[in-house]
């Protein structure tokens, strides 16, 4: 079951989601309106092996991070070569499928978050799409840093999302300070072991574990292990992973 923290941060760890699907395809629903979010949304989407049945997102973009599993995905029938760490950009009103031999497990999020977040389309037949395909690998992305921490955007404005910044970032061992954002944030652990702390209140957490974060609640992950803590984050509005606000509101 979910872990309620101060101010409204939830942990969610698998097996805490809701479930449902079409042919092919596994929805898992971790955070959005219905449990608490203003706007953001997480869910989990397993695609069996296979060609699976398309889906399209209902009234707004889509950013999605492979997980696991290697293979083809489908927009509007092109086919989208992808890997743990690939990063697709999904706009509004194009369909999404899956070819590959095994399965690929990858996380979803929209904004805002509809109440549909998804129909059964037709399959289209193979597209031929002008243009680079709308992937970004997370090893082509060079790191920046913010104190003795880093991270890699993924997705932003750069890759026609005006929504959402999607990043991927590593904490070492320890416990940083106290802060806050402006924005509504989701996060996925992707590697390592440690604590999330809202406010005063904390729980453990580990690869799988999801956490979602209101607007302006106190918090911070403390890596409780020996490597590195690795976590996929997506926010919105869109902006830096690097902007901090401590609990007094200074940056």
């Amino acid at each position: 079951m979910a872990v309620r923290l101060e101010g409204g941060c939830r942990v969610s760890t698998p097996g805490d989601e809701t479930s449902g699907g079409w042919a092919g395809i596994e929805v898992r629903r971790v955070f959005g309106r219905a449990t608490g979010a203003e706007a953001i949304s997480l869910r989990v989407l397993t695609f069996g092996p296979g060609k699976t049945a398309a889906l399209e997102p209902v009234d707004c973009d889509d950013v999605l991070y492979v997980l696991d599993g290697t293979g083809q995905l489908l927009l509007d029938g092109r086919a989208v070569d992808v890997e743990p760490g690939s990063a697709v950009y999904v706009k509004a009103g194009t369909t999404l499928g899956a070819d590959s031999v095994g399965t690929i497990r990858v996380a979803s999020s929209q904004c805002p978050d509809p109440e549909t977040p998804f129909r059964l389309a037709e399959t289209p037949s193979e597209a031929e799409v002008a243009g680079p395909a709308p992937v970004v690998r997370l090893q082509d992305r060079q790191p920046e840093q913010t104190a003795d921490r880093w991270y890699r955007v993924l997705l932003d404005q750069g890759v026609g999302s005006t929504e959402v910044t999607q990043f991927v970032g590593g904490i070492p061992p320890g416990r940083a300070p106290d802060h806050f954002h402006h924005y509504e944030e989701v996060l996925l652990v992707l590697a390592g072991r440690g604590r999330m702390w809202a406010g005063q209140t904390h729980t453990d957490i580990a690869a799988g574990s999801c956490i979602f974060l209101p607007r302006k609640q106190v918090h911070c992950v403390e890596n409780t292990g020996d490597g590195e803590l690795r976590l996929l984050g997506v926010f919105y509005p869109s902006g830096s992973p690097a902007v901090r606000y401590d609990p007094q509101g200074r940056l």
